[in-house]
């Protein structure tokens, strides 16, 4: 039986293997390519090693993105942060407060989630200008903290309906308000959720394009704007291109590379159970 189910376990990492595989090609190309020469690019020899690895590739690309490095550092951590906060601080109420019309606001809110980006650019503009902060990088911290609110709400809201009601209540009885029972004993609880929120909140204002080349003035471009402006109007330099893509992507790869295991610990845990 043993046997049994070890072969059965191998046949399934094959399929895994090949669909590693296929997601990581496009990786492949775009690393190979960054060390090639200008010489060396051609379509027909794209699957092919370099000749000879050319670092200069990524020290010029490095030097065209770092300005705008920093600028996607200065969106990513006080957009995930402060929509993890709210996010947690709004799946506490809808979880553990029944006040009239919360059957209303939850699912309100879940509507978010579903409006396209492209339908209120010009709003986010004027609104974005009204307030004095478009072009800024603050306006699209602003941006992703309400378009975050939806996900991150819904991620705390599953997780705080998972935790035992004895717990609060048992807190209660020792005198405990709701705010004391969500900083002492929930809040401690909701590390995982916390993990899963905040990865997905950084890879989605890092990855971001549509908002960022909308609202942003071209000094504060985050790299994704940068990275698309490197190319340009008549040649395509593509070995400098790819190293260019190499260096945006990697913290996103560091952030799945080390946390994804804390990750998908937070999604088997109830974080998006519900």
């Amino acid at each position: 039986m043993t046997t049994i189910q070890s072969r059965k376990r191998y046949l399934l990492y094959i399929p895994l293997v090949f669909m590693a595989i296929f997601y990581l090609i496009p990786i492949y190309v775009m690393l190979i390519t960054g060390f090639k020469s200008f010489a060396e690019i051609d379509l027909q020899t794209m699957w092919r090693l370099p000749q000879g690895i050319h670092f200069d590739n990524f020290i010029e690309a490095y030097s065209k993105l770092s300005p705008h490095l920093w600028n996607s550092v200065r969106l990513v951590v006080p957009a995930a942060i402060i929509s993890s906060i709210l996010g947690s601080l709004n799946g506490f109420v809808l979880a553990r407060w029944k006040f009239p019309g919360a059957d209303f606001i939850f699912p309100f809110l879940l509507f978010g989630m579903f409006i396209p980006y492209q339908s209120i650019l010009i709003p986010l503009v004027q609104f974005m200008r009204q307030i004095n902060l478009y072009g800024s990088v603050w306006g699209l911290v602003l941006t992703h903290v309400i378009y975050g609110i939806p996900i991150t709400t819904l991620t705390f809201r599953n997780y705080y309906a998972t935790v035992p009601k004895e717990l609060i209540e048992s807190a209660k009885i020792d005198g405990a308000s709701m705010m004391h029972a969500y900083f002492y004993i929930l809040l401690p609880l909701s590390l995982p959720s916390f993990v899963v929120v905040l990865i997905w909140q950084f890879t989605s204002a890092w990855n971001d394009f549509l908002f960022a080349v909308v609202l942003t003035s071209p000094e504060n471009w985050p790299i994704t704007v940068a990275l698309n402006n490197m190319a340009g109007s008549q040649i395509i330099a593509w070995n400098v291109q790819m190293a260019g893509s190499f260096i945006a992507a990697i913290p996103t790869l560091l952030v799945y590379i080390f946390l994804g295991r804390y990750f998908l610990r937070g999604l088997m845990s109830g974080a998006l159970k519900g």
